[in-house]
């Protein structure tokens, strides 16, 4: 089978335009269903909307929005005409908001009604907004025109997508992809899951790779997404319960949050889910146990990658071996992968190829480039590898401190922490300390009706690794404090540790 070269039109089309493809799940429970013929016309209106618009291949186009069926169908339709959907990170402050609509150079700035507050049209003349739900001019409809659009056939290096990063180690990078890389990516999971007639749910933002990338798949499997706004855990359990979902992508904080939820549990049938896909951080046994009390039918798949390098990194053992629950996996097939630093080949930092590897950043010349003289990816994350050849995902290297001349990567501290019966979640940060220049401090989310106190964490942790890595302080928290990713914000934990100390 002969794949399209222009990821907009990676859609199957074999079965009936009356199917849906995205069904859109408000958080008051109303729903909005997008059948898949009605998401192929409304992605050829856009597209050719744009054209008649004066936006034209290579131009940008800004989406600022939470998730709903239509903001898909503008994204395929703004790629089938060359035109480079830019999804924007709408936890931002609108300051960066604004930052990055100036630095991709948008022609066109689209957002909803809550975001509305975000956008200051005054401090882009020539450039368009308009409103999702718009009416007249000011609204998506002004910019459709119905009929049929035949797709541009891209370049090799011609970006498809431009997804910004967090901007967690300074002003967010715009990551350009293109459209043969994430091709791959789609027909590459497709092959490896069937996914057809299967209900995914998606939570996590769109502006993510996570999520869009499994919008993507979404439309080329003939799966259908159940797409919520944004995750909210009662809204999530719901949704399960409702649509009989079964494949979820998460991140540990959203399963501590659903395990909150007890009234919602006790009504709520998950029996439905299949595959669970774990991502962000390492599932340990304690997880693990969690997530099948909570799922009792579905498979765990540890998960990495990342935005630069694409999703596709690990996968199953070429030996039928079983994946170890703390292990992302043995290397996928179609990926190079290898181990960099003085401890190589044995643990290091990681450098993949695939061809899910970004083309580059836009416009940052400041910037080193991550892209080794092979083609590769220095993802800057430190693995080590097992005997089997399985990887384990140690920490990032920006993570990565010193305490008394000792490095401490905080997820081998977390592990432990995590490893206690009565711990959900642990994440461990630096602060600054007079004698040993940074010292480990923690914060703890406990399993509900847990009795385990700081000094009874300080000593476990004391009796299971080495001393240097026992954090000095451990703080409780009822959930922890995320990013716009829905991943742990250490940053502001940090502060929030400092701040702790200062008032003790």
């Amino acid at each position: 089978m002969s794949l399209p070269g222009n990821l907009g039109d990676f859609v199957r089309r074999t079965d009936s335009p009356e199917c849906p493809l995205i069904i859109g799940v408000g958080l008051d429970g109303r729903e909005s269903v997008m059948t898949r013929g009605a998401f192929d016309a409304m992605a050829d209106a856009f597209a050719r909307g744009l054209t008649r618009k004066g936006i034209v291949r290579g131009d940008r186009i800004a989406i600022l929005a939470a998730n709903r069926p239509d903001y898909v169908a503008l994204t395929f339709g703004a790629m089938r005409a060359g035109v480079v959907p830019v999804p924007v990170n709408f936890k931002f402050p609108p300051a960066t908001i604004a930052q990055v609509i100036a630095d991709c150079g948008a022609r066109l700035v689209i957002y909803d009604d809550e975001r509305s507050a975000s956008v200051d049209p005054g401090r882009f003349p020539g450039v368009v907004f308009v409103n999702f739900d718009g009416m007249g001019a000011d609204g998506v409809a002004s910019l459709l025109d119905p009929g049929p659009f035949t797709p541009i056939a891209p370049n090799a290096d011609e970006p498809a997508l431009s997804l910004y990063t967090s901007g967690s180690t300074g002003r967010p990078k715009g990551v350009l992809l293109s459209h043969a890389s994430h091709i791959w990516v789609a027909n590459t999971r497709r092959n490896e899951f069937d996914l057809h007639d299967e209900r995914i749910l998606i939570a996590a933002p769109l502006y993510h790779m996570n999520a869009l990338a499994l919008a993507i798949l979404v439309c080329a499997s003939g799966a259908t997404a159940i797409m919520l706004p944004q995750f909210q855990a009662v809204a999530y359990i719901e949704a399960i319960s409702r649509y009989r979902c079964t494949w979820l992508t998460a991140v540990p904080p959203m399963i501590a949050m659903m395990l909150r939820e007890k009234d919602a549990l006790v009504h709520a049938d998950l029996s439905s889910v299949r595959i669970v896909r774990m991502g962000s951080a390492p599932v340990n046994d304690t997880l693990a146990h969690q997530i099948r009390e909570l799922l009792p039918n579905a498979s765990i798949i540890n998960a990495y990658g990342t935005t630069e390098g694409g999703p596709i990194v690990f996968g199953r053992h070429p030996d039928g071996l079983p994946t170890p629950i703390s292990s992302v996996g043995y290397p996928h097939p179609e990926v190079s992968v290898r181990l960099a630093g003085p401890d190589a080949p044995l643990s290091g930092v990681l450098q993949m190829k695939s061809p899910a590897v970004m083309l580059g950043y836009h416009n940052r010349p400041d910037v080193r480039s991550p892209i080794t003289p092979e083609g590769g990816y220095d993802t800057s994350d430190v693995f080590r590898r097992d005997d089997q050849g399985f990887y384990y995902f140690m920490g990032r290297t920006d993570d990565m401190f010193v305490s008394g001349g000792e490095n401490i990567f905080p997820g081998e501290v977390e592990a432990v922490l995590e490893a206690h019966p009565d711990v959900v979640q642990a994440c461990v940060v630096p602060v600054e300390d007079d004698i040993k220049g940074t010292k480990p401090v923690a914060f703890v989310v406990k399993r509900p009706g847990a009795t385990i106190d700081e000094e009874g964490l300080k000593k476990y942790v004391l009796a299971n690794a080495p001393a240097y890595q026992h954090p000095r302080r451990i703080w409780f928290l009822d959930q922890m404090l995320l990013a716009s990713t829905n991943k742990i914000d250490r940053a502001a934990l940090r502060q929030r540790a400092e701040a702790e100390l200062r008032s003790a």
